[in-house]
């Protein structure tokens, strides 16, 4: 015996959700479909400003607030020169050729000292991170030395090296070594196991794994210590400039402090900040040009 809980003659309610098409007859209208619009993202709607604009904006409005400080005598001509007064100064040392002439000697320091330093960082990377004998022999003091700050180590090149040339390259060559050594050891005990496994069973010996897997796997680490390294390099080279130096950026920094001209020791450090962008700039367009098998995400 069944009971039923509806009347009989009640129809069954449509409980399924489901939406049926309803035809229509002659004399109804029929029903169009509704307009869909398109949903547009709000970082899309956003009115676009150019990047170069963005990137720009922050140092102009820094120089108009120094120029504005400077003109209304808050900021005193012995304590900052104006920037006005800074470019003045500027064009003079490019137009009686002592600008590039110091430019030239640091740039030769630099160079030396980061062909040196990349030398040494990397050799002893590829031995301590190829090897575990190599790492057992070379990291331990390599992470000692490390902790012990280049500058202090000055008067002991001054010993012995003497006061030309080779201890000013032999600072920016220790202050290159290290994080060179540090990104390019990491970047190849980054390497994924996995990667030399497949190798491996591919059939290929040391060398082939070393040159198909690991260096490549270790690039993307390597050029990133190449830019803290160039970074480091004109830091040590503020440094080693200080030390009996009768040439370079350093040299002039050193005339303008005996004879209280701060708006040449602001040209010396805007060109060290120039050319250690421009370095970096280098050093990011070779990143764009080996990494182009690395996808990576640039931002929105």
């Amino acid at each position: 015996m069944s009971i039923s809980h509806a009347p009989p003659s009640s129809p069954e309610p449509d409980i399924s959700g489901i939406s049926k098409s309803v035809e229509t007859g002659p004399g109804q209208p029929e029903h169009s479909a509704p307009d869909l619009q398109p949903l547009v993202p709000a970082s899309t709607r956003r009115t676009r400003v150019p990047r170069w604009l963005r990137r720009t904006a922050g140092p102009l409005l820094l120089l108009a607030l120094w120029q504005l400080l400077s003109g209304t005598g808050v900021l005193a001509s012995d304590v900052l020169a104006s920037p006005g007064r800074i470019a003045q100064v500027g064009w003079d040392l490019v137009a009686d050729g002592s600008l590039p002439s110091a430019m030239g000697t640091s740039l030769q320091r630099v160079a030396a000292g980061l062909l040196f330093g990349t030398v040494i960082g990397t050799g002893l990377a590829l031995v301590s991170g190829l090897f575990r004998i190599g790492e057992d022999l070379v990291d331990a003091p390599v992470q000692m030395l490390r902790t012990v700050p280049f500058v202090g180590l000055i008067p002991l090149f001054i010993i012995w090296f003497g006061i030309g040339e080779a201890p000013k390259i032999a600072i920016i060559t220790l202050g290159v070594t290290f994080p060179l050594y540090l990104n390019v050891y990491a970047g190849i005990r980054g390497v994924d196991a996995q990667l030399i496994e497949a190798g491996e069973s591919l059939g290929l010996s040391r060398w082939g794994l070393v040159r198909h897997v690991v260096l490549p796997g270790a690039l993307p680490g390597a050029l990133t210590g190449l830019r803290y390294s160039l970074g480091i390099a004109w830091l040590a080279l503020v440094f080693a400039e200080q030390v009996n130096a009768d040439a370079g950026i350093g040299f002039l920094m050193v005339q303008a402090r005996d004879f209280l001209r701060t708006d040449v020791i602001v040209v010396c450090l805007i060109v060290y900040a120039f050319l250690g962008l421009l370095a970096d700039f280098i050093v990011r367009s070779l990143e764009r040009l080996l990494l182009q098998w690395r996808p990576t995400f640039t931002g929105r």
